[in-house]
């Protein structure tokens, strides 16, 4: 799996916003993506250093469309923290 496979989308909320000032950001990852693949990844695609990556598995919230019910799918958060004096100028702008 290459880089930009393993991670799928930026995660851009309110409070991930206020995570970006300890110099953390948010990110939508594979599910079977490990934490080292993880770091390697954020370290070639945004071309910085990073120092912890924490991963989280967010399950699918139960829904009601009329009368069925069903689940979102669950999926992979992974909470990256780089090194002092790096940043990613996609969460900037």
């Amino acid at each position: 799996m290459n880089d930009y496979q393993i991670i799928t989308r930026p995660l851009i909320t309110e409070k991930n916003t206020s995570l970006m000032e300890l110099n953390k950001y948010c990110f939508e990852v594979v599910r079977n993506s490990s934490k080292p693949q993880i770091k390697r990844a954020i370290e070639n695609i945004f071309k910085v250093a990073v120092v912890k990556v924490h991963t989280m598995t967010v399950r699918g919230k139960l829904k009601r469309r009329g009368k069925q019910f069903g689940y979102t799918r669950s999926w992979k958060k992974a909470i990256v923290t780089l090194a002092e004096g790096n940043r990613i100028e996609l969460f900037d702008s």
